[in-house]
């Protein structure tokens, strides 16, 4: 699916750290739950060339019918009321979360519904126990033709904004060209290119239709899946898509904005009139009363206003505070509770990215040599208490990642594809992460090998023995981090960043205002950054987006500006396939092809959610495997918070 990126969404962290992301315990995995069967699910219809359902999935199973009553794994009985609080680090000026400009409030996305349901960051209409399924929320049904060159969505005529106004397919038309006209470029210019037409056919039935000769791959989940925006109010007040603002259109979702107080505090409110709120796909869901965020200078200061009950919950990503944070009071007396919960998603793809715009980042052997300078055995021992393992692939853990050389099906696609892909990428195993000494920072091993490879490129040891080209030109490298970012976070670059002087780079990292590091982040500004690509586990448009090149230049979610002819064809063929056994071969391909290009330095990843909290909440016995869900489908426990309150434990 081609991706839009909220401002709420940035590329880096908030605060600064690395997240707890998870090695994919997909047993049963995802994909094969997609593909496993060509026939439709109960309950999905197919008259002719015309297929009908209550929901999507490209290879057209569902797991729940469509008189399911709610999802699995949610507490149907889950009581509504009460409130969860939580920390945001830096600043915001825009509750506008699809402006380019300016730094959107936390979770200001979530106030918006779409047809099918699944928008970016949420998981409204989509289960977080399958993957690749979403059902409908602002749609009740579907209809597309078998070649997936049409669909028509059939709205639900209860379906309306937080104003009251009634949401309609004029408003689904509208929003989807907001986004062409006044949305990300590299968003923009993909969606252009495959869907053709957005026609309002009443006021609750849509048709889109898509062009010919392309892949048939997240057209439909494309256009299920843009947020839908009030055509009236924008007409009304004049607002631009684009541009920060604090009074942001109302949405159709279960919550709104109630407050909002820049740099300090944003508050939603559940809306009581909520017009989806016994949809099976909303029982057991959306419990809580009111949803706040407090913000706070750096993560140091949001976690010591954790510990004091300022706000309520908390998902721990500092392995240094984890380890050695939560022994305050608070914690000895019962009152906060910690957990680690599995997380069941492919670990996102998370490190040390090259700008490859840089002409000195160009050459391989060099991003090969800056890479040895990460010694995350001694990192993860010395900082980070030994919480991490050391990711290796875009996909790790999961059956996709490739290992050793390729055979069988993928190696035949890889041979397909030609002179684009490299002979020693037949034949040699796939990419890992180095290895390092973990009893010392520099690892003298790797610092010979490195120092070689900088000869090699042309970059030998000059006067005052640091590296320069035959022009005389130093070799210096920039790394910028948001001040607001953990002190691990800022220890880890340290160190890295001295192993790169050991070397002979003149390497300097730069703590910068969060504000300013945004838009530095946004103009890649940067040699290099510590940053995130998305997993996949299965092929779409958005992965051209991510890694393409036609977008290299200025997609956001493309923070490398890797434009790679190999990976290009990849990617083509992997929407091109139509099983299993070819998809999975594409992407393993897509794996090797990404690591191999070296790109990015990959760091650690964790496979469970930390999470500490004043014991008032309860979830699920069982948490799904694709989302913590915290605010999602946890609620408030009456007895337990008026045991904190009896026990004055909250403020």
């Amino acid at each position: 699916m081609t991706s839009l990126r909220t401002a709420a969404q940035p590329r880096t962290l908030a605060n600064g750290t690395v997240p707890s992301w998870a090695r994919a315990a997909l047993t049963g995995l995802a994909i094969a739950a997609l593909a496993a069967h060509a026939a439709f699910a109960q309950d999905t219809a197919q008259d002719g060339d015309i297929v009908r359902s209550h929901g999507y999935s490209y290879f057209g199973d569902l797991k729940y019918p469509a008189d399911f009553t709610h999802f699995d794994y949610v507490n149907p009985d889950a009581p509504k009321g009460g409130e969860i609080s939580l920390d945001a680090a830096g600043t915001f000026d825009s509750m506008n979360p699809y402006s380019r400009k300016g730094r959107a409030g936390a979770y200001s996305w979530m106030v918006y519904e779409s047809l099918l349901g699944e928008m970016p960051a949420t998981n409204e209409g989509a289960p977080a126990d399958v993957y690749g399924e979403s059902y409908g929320l602002l749609a009740e049904s579907l209809e597309y033709d078998t070649g997936k060159t049409w669909v028509i969505f059939h709205m639900r005529p209860e379906a309306q904004f937080s104003d009251g106004t009634p949401v309609t397919a004029h408003d689904v038309v509208f929003s989807h060209n907001l986004f062409l006209d006044q949305g990300l470029k590299s968003y923009a210019d993909a969606v252009k290119r495959r869907v053709t037409g957005a026609e309002a056919l009443d006021d609750h039935t849509v048709k889109f239709t898509f062009a010919d000769g392309i892949s048939r791959r997240s057209l439909i989940d494309q256009v299920g899946n843009v947020p839908v925006f009030p055509k009236a109010w924008y007409e009304e007040v004049g607002a631009r898509l684009d541009e920060p603002r604090l009074d942001a259109a109302p949405g159709s979702g279960p919550y709104m904005m109630d407050e909002a107080e820049v740099n300090r505090r944003i508050v939603y409110k559940r809306n009581p009139d909520y017009w989806a709120r016994d949809l099976p796909i909303n029982v057991g869901r959306h419990n809580f009363d009111t949803i706040r965020i407090e913000y706070f200078a750096d993560d140091s200061a949001a976690f010591q206003a954790f510990t004091a009950g300022e706000y309520t919950f908390r998902a721990e990503t500092n392995s240094k505070t984890w380890a050695t944070g939560y022994n305050f009071p608070a914690v000895q007396k019962g009152w906060v509770k910690l957990e680690d919960l599995p997380d069941g998603t492919p670990p996102t793809p998370s490190g040390i990215v090259f700008n490859l715009g840089r002409e000195k980042l160009q050459d391989k052997r060099v991003r090969e040599a800056i890479s040895l300078g990460f010694n995350f055995e001694w990192t993860n021992e010395s900082l980070q208490y030994g919480l991490f393992g050391q990711r290796d692939s875009f996909v790790q853990d999961t059956p996709l990642q490739a290992k050793g050389a390729p055979e069988g099906v993928e190696l035949e696609l890889l041979k397909s594809l030609g002179d684009v892909i490299p002979k020693e990428m037949l034949s040699e195993p796939a990419v890992v992460a180095h290895t390092s000494d973990a009893s010392r920072l520099t690892d003298r091993r790797n610092l010979r090998r490195a120092m070689k490879l900088l000869d090699e490129a042309g970059w030998p040891v000059g006067d005052g023995g640091m590296r320069r080209n035959a022009a005389g030109e130093l070799l210096s490298i920039e790394f910028p981090l948001p001040s607001s970012g953990s002190a691990t976070i800022g220890a880890v670059v340290e160190n890295f960043i001295n192993n790169l002087k050991a070397m002979g780079i003149d390497a300097r990292m730069e703590k910068i205002d969060p504000s300013q590091y945004t838009l530095r982040s946004r103009d890649r500004d940067y040699d290099l950054v510590f940053d995130n690509y998305s997993s996949f586990l299965e092929p779409g448009t958005g992965l051209m987006q991510r890694f393409g090149s036609q977008e290299a230049s200025f997609s956001l979610f493309n923070p490398a500006g890797l434009a790679s002819p190999m990976v290009d064809a990849i990617i083509n063929a992997s929407l091109e396939t139509n099983d299993a056994e070819m998809q999975d071969a594409a992407l393993m391909a897509l794996d090797r092809a990404l690591r191999y290009e070296r790109f990015m330095i990959p760091v650690w990843y964790n496979d469970a959610y930390w999470v500490a909290y004043w014991d008032k909440f309860s979830h699920p016995d069982v948490i799904p495997p694709y989302a913590l869900g915290a605010l999602d489908f946890w609620w408030v426990d009456a007895d337990k918070a008026a045991a904190l309150d009896a026990a004055g434990a909250l403020r």
